[in-house]
């Protein structure tokens, strides 16, 4: 385990700590604004619509008029809604997505009002499992609002969110378990550090850093997926989708809890592309070659310019997901996380530890051991190719299709006659009439 240097943490005066507080608030409602009107203008470009244009400049009053119309709009309850836990719900939603930013690194140490401090509020020796465990918490706040809301569009969908939160909170943890085993830590500030060490190519220092979406490519494109379902947004928003449950867990909210709910999805939005930026993309360093022409811009106040950019390109992706893509199926989303994401996963970091744990040893200076290794890897793809291939068609039937065999529909809608009556009524009208 690499030496955790957290003596810079627990120390700051209360009023820093008060300013750090204030600053994250108002940066996440000020960037949630922000990214309303990016999503919206992104989105009408890449449809050849021109977006909001009319209210500020460039439209930039648009997401705040919005914003404002929520707050002032009539706020209702259901007569047969939970009263207590209706209020609640967004509430947890609300709190669990702010929460989850006191342990996320914008950037490295500096110097405030004389006070040497880092630009992060606090840091943990389990940081990243802090964030997984507020964003299970956060889980709540949908369940209950579907089920406090006594109606059946918004408890299936509140039933939807959690089967599809829990199931890709699986997927994304194993993701992150390849980080750890490479950093040798669960601390944000920690993974961040370990990335800025150089990556030496055949023995050269090229000012390329460790970043771990290059060194750990399956866990990153797996990590990407997961957060979009993680997020419930397109193509994978079916506890909202509206040709199936109206708005789901949210078809009874209105005014300033349905806002929160609002302002919960973008910040989780933001929170999972910051989680992708500490652990895979640098966190808070400068990109090649800007580390390496001007190393001082990879340090002090640039850190924060550097992450925004990085969270806001992941972002622009989930934006371009939901331009591009159509809805999944809900047995195509879960097909994908439970038979592949997961399983994927999991061969992948057996294979990480595999590796890290024959690199520590020696073994892979022995040319035996080595090939024993290739000749498993062989057989197990052999095995895998032989256990998924397609089985023999059937013949098809010559019979005559029969769409009403076993009396399908049952029971039989209004009017519906299925063929053996419709023969037999058919046979005595033609009795009668002659």
């Amino acid at each position: 385990m690499i030496p955790l240097d957290l003596s810079l943490f627990g120390t700051d005066p209360w009023w820093l700590v008060l300013i750090k507080v204030v600053v994250l608030f108002v940066v996440l409602l000020v960037w949630t604004i922000f990214n309303v009107w990016y999503e919206r203008r992104l989105v009408g470009k890449m449809q050849h619509r021109l977006g909001p244009i009319m209210n500020g400049p460039f439209g930039l009053g648009q997401a705040l008029a919005d914003g404002m119309k929520l707050l002032i709009k009539e706020d209702f309850r259901p007569k047969s809604a939970d009263r207590v836990l209706f209020t609640l719900a967004p509430l947890i939603a609300g709190t669990a997505a702010f929460t989850a930013w006191s342990v996320m690194p914008f950037g490295g140490e500096v110097e405030v009002f004389g006070v040497r401090t880092r630009l992060q509020l606090t840091d943990l020796p389990i940081s990243v499992l802090v964030i997984l465990a507020v964003a299970s918490v956060g889980i709540y706040g949908f369940v209950l609002a579907g089920w406090s809301s006594n109606s059946p569009y918004s408890l299936l969908g509140a039933l939807r969110s959690s089967a599809q939160m829990i199931s890709y909170e699986l997927s994304m943890g194993l993701a992150l378990v390849a980080v750890f085993l490479h950093s040798k830590s669960m601390s944000t500030s920690q993974i961040v550090e370990a990335q800025g060490q150089p990556l030496l190519i055949f023995g050269q220092d090229w000012g390329l850093q460790s970043w771990y979406f290059l060194l750990l490519i399956p866990s990153f494109v797996i990590y990407v997926i997961s957060m979009v379902g993680e997020t419930n947004r397109a193509p994978f928003d079916l506890p909202e989708c509206e040709s199936e449950l109206v708005s789901g867990y949210l078809t009874e909210y209105s005014g300033f809890r349905y806002a929160i709910y609002f302002l919960a999805e973008y910040i989780n939005m933001a929170t999972v592309s910051a989680v992708c930026t500490t652990l895979f993309v640098g966190g808070y360093h400068a990109p090649w070659p800007i580390n390496w022409l001007v190393p001082a811009m990879d340090q002090g106040w640039w850190g924060p310019l550097w992450f925004a950019l990085k969270v806001q390109l992941f972002i622009s992706l989930f934006v371009w997901l939901r331009g591009t893509l159509p809805r999944f199926r809900y047995d195509q989303f879960m097909t994908l996380g439970w038979k592949w994401l997961i399983p994927i996963s999991l061969v992948w970091v057996m294979l990480v530890a595999t590796v890290r744990i024959a690199r520590a040893e020696g073994w892979l200076a022995n040319p035996l051991v080595i090939g024993i290794a290739a000749v498993v890897v062989i057989a197990l793809f052999a095995l895998w190719w032989l256990l998924d291939r397609e089985p023999e068609p059937e013949p098809e039937s010559t019979a005559a299709f029969d769409p009403f065999a076993g009396g399908y529909p049952v029971p039989p809608m209004p009017g519906q006659r299925l063929p053996e009556q419709a023969d037999v009524l058919h046979a005595e009208a033609e009795r009668t009439h002659t």
